[in-house]
């Protein structure tokens, strides 16, 4: 272990040392650094050349990377005709909403991701790195489309209808993770959402449950929570919605506490270790692995628009945990991050600071314990 830190200790100074130079520093044989330096890449304490060193409170954030469009009703929606809207652009996507917002709470945020070469992957991967994202493992494909999404939000804000285009998602292939994996590795932390392969969503589980990283899931959708393996054994916290909680529960009603509970304890049997089950203006259910229950509130006052909403709950949940809270005041961190980001109309709220979550979490609402 001495040796080991001796190496880091160099490789901190100068990133791109050779492996000659450390062995005459060392004193050691340059094949002998080299079973050392090969070590230190296995677990994650480097993530390559130049030698990339583990991070503190890191996480790295696999799945969709949008551009959204959002067009909210200025009165009541009628279908089979024009509505009048008002129509606002933005970056999006689940994992870089997630990466995005996690950089503005202060964690050093890693974004997995892949964009077309068009104007619109190029504007959404330079705002994502203008917010202090690690874009370096986003994958630039010249033959694809950047994925789309479109809202329809009514007059109060909720969603009336989404569209989405996320073929792209498909190229994120367990290669291309395997590639990245002494990056990813070196995080300890990895956030997935489920708009990508069954296949891709497989590997990334498996591998998380064999490396002992803590892996959390966003399920998404219905049809992409079908995607999830039956064997969840890996994922260390899950965020599904009501319907996605029934159907991940082989189809259990999700609709009261018992039944919260009983959905929840489904999912443990399965492999999560945690689970938390959002329940949209009802605020969220957890059920940890040492039996750890509570049901909290929302703590919404007004809504301009849900768009992003649960992104932001997950991101002040993980930034708790990965900061030493525990889960309930962690979930009070997303409420609150969840909060802000439905008081306005952007997806990522520019608002969203640690110092403004915890301020929140100390003014919290009447109910909350």
């Amino acid at each position: 272990m001495e040796k080991e830190h001796r190496i880091l200790e160099h490789i901190r100074l100068n990133p791109f040392i050779t492996q000659q130079e450390l062995a005459d520093k060392l004193g050691l044989s340059r094949s002998a650094i080299a079973g050392y330096i090969s070590a230190l890449t296995r677990n994650g304490e480097i993530k390559g050349r130049a030698y990339i060193l583990r991070e503190e409170a890191s996480i790295v954030c696999i799945g969709t990377t949008n551009f959204d469009r959002k067009a909210r009703s200025v009165g009541k929606l009628i279908a089979g005709t024009s509505n009048p809207v008002q129509y606002k652009e933005s970056c999006g996507g689940v994992a870089r909403n997630i990466a995005e917002n996690l950089a503005r709470l202060g964690l050093n945020s890693v974004l997995l991701s892949c964009v077309g070469n068009d104007k619109e992957g190029m504007a959404v991967l330079e705002e994502t790195r203008m917010a202090k994202v690690d874009v370096s493992l986003v994958t630039v494909l010249p033959d694809n489309r950047t994925g789309s999404y479109t809202a329809i939000l009514d007059i109060d804000g909720e969603m009336y209808m989404s569209l989405n285009d996320l073929s792209i998602c498909n190229q994120i292939t367990p290669k291309m993770i395997a590639d990245r994996w002494s990056h990813i590795a070196a995080a300890g932390h990895v956030f997935i959402d489920a708009n990508l392969t069954a296949e891709t969503l497989a590997y990334v589980i498996a591998r998380c449950k064999e490396e002992n990283l803590s892996l959390y899931i966003d399920p998404v959708s219905v049809p992409d929570a079908a995607k999830l393996p039956e064997s969840l054994h890996g994922i260390d916290t899950i965020f599904p919605n009501r319907v996605e909680a029934s159907l991940l529960a082989d189809n259990m009603k999700v609709s009261s506490l018992d039944e919260y509970r009983k959905a929840a304890r489904r999912l443990q049997e399965k492999g999560v270790r945690n689970v938390v089950i959002t329940l949209s203006e009802e605020g969220i259910y957890y059920l940890g692995e040492d039996g750890t229950e509570f049901l909290l509130p929302s703590m919404v006052n007004q809504v301009v628009d849900v768009t992003g909403a649960g992104d932001a709950f997950a991101s002040g949940y993980m930034f708790g945990i990965v900061k030493g809270e525990e889960p309930l005041n962690a979930a009070k961190l997303g409420m609150a991050a969840s909060r802000l980001t439905m008081e306005t109309d952007q997806s990522v709220s520019s608002l969203i600071q640690a110092e403004s979550l915890y301020e929140l979490i100390e003014d919290k609402p009447k109910g909350v314990n």
